[in-house]
């Protein structure tokens, strides 16, 4: 693992961080960013279940992602994305642990922010350099996996860095670049157990 300086604390979300009061981990960043893989990990790890948002999704609609773009448009996925969010958190009101994996736009609607910190959650920034995001995504499209906002070079900068705003606003942010997914997870665990 590289060196603890990569993880950003923000000092009003430490109480709220740690493992033993939060109700779920929810991982946040940008497409490519590893959230799906690290989320499973991270799971494993802290022995709580494991929910990929966009997985759920595609099952409840019985369509995928970029079919729902395609025929009915990014505003009506994001209502959608919405409600399945609260259902999924609203599950896990017992206290039992949760690690979540939203998809890449999730977190830049304020309504989804609020929900999230209303249930008591750690949010986790997962960051790399744009242009090693662009390499990843670039790469699984290669391998099938189909990201309806995945157009261009020039559109996916744009995208990333108007989202931005929206994932410093995480409760921790960590630098992933370079890094393998168990030891992001454990990285994870850790910085949550000290918060």
């Amino acid at each position: 693992m590289k060196n603890r300086g990569d993880v950003r604390h923000k000092k009003q979300a430490r109480s709220s961080a740690n493992p033993q009061l939060v109700r779920a981990v929810v991982l946040v960043g940008f497409m490519g960013a590893g959230k799906s893989s690290v989320g499973r990990a991270l799971g494993r790890q802290l022995g709580w279940p494991f929910e990929d948002l966009d997985e759920r999704i595609e099952q409840r609609e019985s369509q995928a992602i970029a079919e729902i773009f395609r025929v009915s448009g990014e505003a009506v996925f994001r209502r959608i994305e919405h409600v399945a969010l609260r259902k999924l958190l609203a599950e896990r009101r017992d206290g039992s642990g949760l690690v979540v994996a939203l998809g890449g736009g999730a977190f830049a609607g304020e309504e989804n922010i609020a929900l999230i910190a209303e249930c008591g959650s750690a949010t986790v920034f997962l960051d790399a350099p744009v242009e090693e995001l662009w390499r990843r995504c670039q790469q699984q499209a290669q391998e099938g996996a189909n990201r309806p906002l995945l157009v261009g070079a020039d559109q996916f900068r744009e995208l990333h860095q108007a989202r931005m705003p929206h994932f410093m606003k995480a409760s921790l942010r960590l630098e992933t670049n370079g890094k393998e997914i168990e030891a992001i997870a454990l990285e994870v665990a850790e910085c949550l157990k000290k918060t």
